[in-house]
């Protein structure tokens, strides 16, 4: 085994720049499952892997090294990218996203747009968690929802605080499913959401929540949740959900994930 010093004697500009590099690498991974269901997936894929390298190794185990080499490791190889789909997926279209980085988000959108945005779907959201009713409002952002949109009904309509009202109120034709915001508009209603399958923990999920969830980790997009249960207001981002928000809680929280400074309100 080298010693110190032989390790410090080797280490050149260009060995620490791929040291820095790859420790970055995996710190940007680990970022992208955290508070995901692959954490569990990974430690158990990690303990596997370490026991059969330990009794493969330590003790003549001729069989079990030879498992290790001809199956267990071509399986995984195969396996980890089908396992670990829906974060790989995320981490590539995170990578993806060139508008984050040189230019505002939220497509083309004026400051004033989002805004408007932000301040009718927190009105509209305290208002529907006042009178018991559901709702999903889904903002879209980089990646685009079109395909989503195109499921549902059409409406390409000015987003405003009654409508929404009207289009989750119980019974009503379009109340089912989600909205989806576009800019400052109603692209379509009674759209369908890939459900997540992030059900890890001890909270449990209703399908209005699976939905935000879900789509949230298959795109850049914002979901806002009203539980018709308990009127609780719910936003999902990034395959993470913060529950329980006020009207204001609601709004900054959009407001800083969109990038927006508000104004302040005058009451």
């Amino acid at each position: 085994m080298p010693s110190l010093q032989q390790i410090w004697e080797r280490l050149t500009l260009l060995s620490i720049l791929d040291i820095v590099l790859v420790a970055l690498l995996f710190f940007w991974l680990l970022g992208v499952i955290r508070g995901t269901r692959a954490v569990q997936l990974l430690r158990g894929v990690g303990i596997l892997v370490v026991i059969a390298l330990l009794a493969g190794s330590i003790l003549p185990l001729t069989t079990m090294r030879w498992l290790m080499r001809e199956v267990v490791s071509p399986v995984l190889f195969v396996g980890i990218p089908v396992l670990f789909q829906p974060e790989l997926r995320r981490a590539l279209e995170s990578l993806g996203r060139t508008r984050d980085w040189f230019s505002r988000p939220f497509g083309l959108a004026s400051h004033s747009d989002l805004e408007e945005t932000i301040t009718v779907i927190a009105r509209a959201s305290k208002q529907l968690s006042q009178q018991g009713i559901g709702a999903l409002m889904v903002i879209e952002r980089e990646t685009g929802l079109q395909e989503y949109a195109d499921r549902g009904v059409i409406l390409d309509s000015r987003l405003s605080v009654p409508l929404l009202v009207n289009i989750f109120f119980p019974n009503a034709p379009l109340h089912d499913m989600a909205v989806l915001v576009r800019e400052n508009r109603i692209l379509a209603a009674n759209c369908v959401l890939p459900l997540s399958e992030n059900v890890v923990g001890s909270t449990r999920y209703g399908t209005r929540h699976r939905a935000a969830l879900g789509i949230s980790e298959q795109s850049d997009a914002i979901a806002v949740v009203v539980s018709e249960e308990t009127g609780s207001i719910s936003i999902s981002h990034d395959g993470r959900m913060v529950r329980h928000l006020s009207e204001e809680r609601l709004r900054r929280l959009l407001a800083s994930l969109l990038r927006v400074e508000l104004e302040e309100e005058v009451t």
